[in-house]
């Protein structure tokens, strides 16, 4: 029997969604069907229907969900029907970076989670068009499509969790959350007493500056076009904060004179803009180790200068996902929030999915700093 759900759709690659019933495929062996409470809003999903990161129209997005499992393929032993799960990034636990435990750089990560597709190809959501056809739609996005009352989700997606859980309250750690925090702990393994900037400080940024904070950073500099996110970024422990822009030279002496003589330990850039890049690069002292994690789409490039990367030590790293495994990653995230290093409800806001309008142009405006939609 085809089952039937209400998803959000992107129709075209316009930046618009609709509510629309759809019908699920049956599940294959390593898939499982969730029941979806909450799903984090991320700018990955914003871009995504824009089509400025890899999608295609009669998309269904979303890729932080929370929720309880309906239904198990036979190969799925993540979790049981009753379970309550979150969900994260989709990996093929085969590659040498699934099996050395870094799913974030799987070798089929973009086919994955980008590809919108089930690995054989097929589409586990469908619509019905003319003359009872069915017409697949771009889903299992990041292996789940959470954008969904019922999902069908890859069994690496899978995170199962205490029945206590507040899936409301942790559905964004499976992907933003877990990327700027990851960021700070995994990929630049910042030290206690040490400096970092952080360039941008939207939801994952903000991530970042906790993490900086837990970790027992000195000087913590948040970075942004916003005097109110800085604001809140300092609330939520950085100790310094900076108006960003186009004039480089400017915000690398600012850091400098924070962190003298030649600037921070550590920097991450959440924008993925190529000034902002250039400019933390240039903010690094000696030995210093920066990170992206914003994602700009193909064909972006920033400058380095050669000669002061290599007489400085500097080092520039990508960080996808905050390479983090989120099975042993979000546990650790929700015992950081038990600890109080990681106040998520200071970020959150709810939206009911029929808000969904002003939830996506809140997140996409910055007026709310991380959107949840409510399913349940």
């Amino acid at each position: 029997m085809t089952r039937t759900t209400t998803a959000l759709v992107v129709p075209e690659l316009n930046g618009k969604f609709k509510l629309k019933e759809v019908s699920l495929e049956a599940l294959q062996p390593d898939e499982a069907l969730i029941e979806i409470h909450a799903s984090g809003v991320c700018h990955t999903d914003l871009n995504c229907a824009l089509g400025r990161l890899p999608c295609a129209p009669n998309a269904v997005l979303g890729h932080e969900g929370g929720g309880v499992v309906v239904e198990v393929g036979a190969n799925v032993t993540e979790a049981s029907v009753g379970d309550k799960v979150l969900l994260s990034f989709a990996s093929c636990g085969a590659c040498a970076s699934c099996e050395s435990k870094h799913p974030a750089y799987c070798y089929h990560f973009n086919e994955r989670n980008f590809g919108g597709r089930r690995p054989d190809g097929t589409s586990a959501m469908f619509t019905t068009g003319a003359g009872g056809a069915k017409q697949p739609l771009y889903s299992t996005f990041f292996g789940q499509s959470s954008f969904a009352r019922l999902a069908v989700v890859h069994k690496s997606s899978i995170v199962k969790v205490p029945a206590n859980t507040p899936l409301e309250l942790f559905a964004p750690l499976g992907c933003g959350i877990q990327t700027g925090f990851g960021a700070i702990v995994n990929s630049l393994k910042v030290k206690k007493g040490s400096s970092v900037a952080i360039f941008g400080v939207g939801s994952v940024g903000l991530a970042a500056v906790m993490a900086a904070k837990a970790v027992g950073a000195a000087t913590i500099i948040a970075v942004d076009l916003h005097a109110e996110r800085l604001k809140l970024a300092q609330d939520l422990g950085a100790t310094h904060g900076v108006i960003g822009g186009s004039d480089l030279q400017k915000i690398v002496a600012e850091i400098r004179t924070i962190c003298p003589p030649a600037g921070v330990d550590f920097a991450v850039d959440c924008a993925g803009v190529p000034i902002v890049v250039e400019t933390m690069v240039a903010a690094l002292g000696m030995y210093g180790r920066a990170a992206t994690v914003g994602a700009p789409g193909p064909g972006h490039f920033a400058k380095i200068d050669i000669m002061e990367h290599l007489f400085f030590g500097k080092e520039y790293v990508g960080c996808t996902e905050g390479n983090s495994n989120p099975p042993e990653f979000i546990p650790y995230l929700i015992d950081m929030h038990a600890q109080g290093k990681l106040p998520l409800e200071k970020i959150i806001k709810y939206y009911d999915v029929k808000d969904f309008d002003k939830a996506l142009h809140d997140a996409h405006a910055g007026t709310t700093v991380k959107a949840v939609l409510m399913w349940n």
